[in-house]
């Protein structure tokens, strides 16, 4: 602990933009929760169970972005904020040793590690606020603390048979996302101001790129776990090595050919609001890869099984997809030039069942190195939400 209690909780605009140590901590604990959801895609032979293991992804994000944008509007090196990230790793960590045993009464676990994350982070909240008297952020916390209450009720009781009610939980993550793209509209509050948004620093940006950054680790990570199980022979060893290649291009992808993606106050409004959208797209896309790359150094040869195809084109499609998602919402550009390339592996894709999965797996990384090394009429990619400044 560094600080304590007695300064003001919000963060001052001339804050540093530095994510704390603490903070970092937090991103390591959550993307190993990612590696877990990666492994169990690449497990799920049904595509039934495809949908259940992204529900539980789309909770894990959320509480990621909501408790960074908590560190984002709050002093991450006050006590009670400190506090909160805290009580997040503890949640995540339940989350994720929950996730294997959902089906065998272990979904309460789930339901609580989530629910009390958010819970308790609005509790600090309101509470702190409320005794420093500052009134407009405490009447932001409490809309959040309203609707995380609200979906709350249905978490628990979607697990209190010991197993999902999947249906509960659906509409429990909807209430999350979409109360958060609505501003939170709370009885006797109203929605949060528009100008609360105005107030993004590039801490903001700085934490988006650095989580995004940790979790493309994983397109590596999860399939080295995989063959230290296995004999590694030159086969097994390209498919790392492809694995490291696609990690490297979609990092590039993402923070390279700099430039004016936020112009404006009103960009950075917008950049604020849908950046937990579009990022959950780009996590979901390294999510698959990570999984196929699982299954490609298991058995690099022989035929690609058609859910195998799915992950090994989808996932790095769906990665590059959210980030023009991303991108075009906020400035209206779109780099068709660089989008054409991930029709290579499209068009590919009649014959590669019959093909190697490493085989596969290195047309997809040509697609997106061809990306990359064509020109675009403008930049339009920045390093994460960093702001733009005029002469770059």
């Amino acid at each position: 602990m560094t600080t304590g209690g007695s300064t003001a909780l919000v963060r001052r605009p001339n804050g540093s933009a530095r994510a704390t140590l603490l903070e970092l901590l937090f991103d390591v604990v959550f993307v190993a929760a990612l590696a877990m959801v990666s492994k169990l895609i690449a497990e799920r032979e049904p595509w039934t169970g495809a949908g259940p293991v992204l529900l539980t992804l789309a909770a894990i994000w959320w509480t990621w972005s909501v408790t960074s944008t908590t560190t984002e509007f709050y002093d991450p090196d006050q006590r009670p904020i400190q506090a909160i990230l805290m009580v997040a790793m503890v949640g995540s960590v339940g989350m994720a040793a929950a996730l294997p045993m959902l089906s065998a009464g272990h979904a309460m676990v789930f339901a609580i590690a989530y629910t009390t994350t958010h819970v308790v982070r609005g509790v600090v909240l309101v509470t702190t606020l409320h005794r420093q008297r500052h009134r407009a952020a405490t009447e932001r916390a409490t809309r959040f603390l309203f609707w995380f209450v609200v979906s709350g009720v249905l978490w628990i009781t979607g697990a209190l048979t010991g197993t999902p009610n999947w249906e509960f939980w659906t509409v429990a993550i909807v209430i999350d996302l979409v109360s958060a793209a609505v501003r939170y509209p709370t009885p006797g509050l109203g929605r949060v101001p528009l100008e609360q948004y105005d107030r993004t620093t590039e801490h903001l940006g700085e934490r988006y790129q650095q989580f995004i950054i940790l979790a493309l680790g994983d397109i590596i990570l999860v399939p080295i776990l995989e063959v230290s199980r296995m004999d590694l022979d030159r086969l097994r060893l390209s498919a790392l090595l492809c694995a490291f290649a696609t990690m490297l291009l979609l990092w590039q992808i993402y923070v390279f050919q700099a430039g004016k993606l936020l112009k404006a106050g009103a960009d950075t409004r917008k950049a604020s609001r849908v950046a937990p959208y579009t990022h959950l797209v780009m996590l979901t896309g390294v999510i698959g890869t990570a999984a196929s790359f699982d299954l490609v150094a298991a058995r690099p040869t022989g035929a690609t099984p058609a859910r195998w195809l799915v992950l090994i084109i989808g996932g790095p499609m769906l990665f590059v997809l959210g980030r023009v998602l991303f991108t075009w919402l906020v400035t209206a550009v779109v780099p068709w030039r660089r989008l054409v390339w991930q029709l290579l592996p499209l068009l590919v894709l009649p014959w590669a069942g019959g093909w190697p999965p490493l085989s596969v797996a290195g047309i997809v990384a040509l697609g997106l190195a061809g990306h990359i090394l064509t020109p675009g009429h403008t930049p339009e990619t920045t390093p994460g939400l960093r702001l733009w400044r005029p002469g770059e």
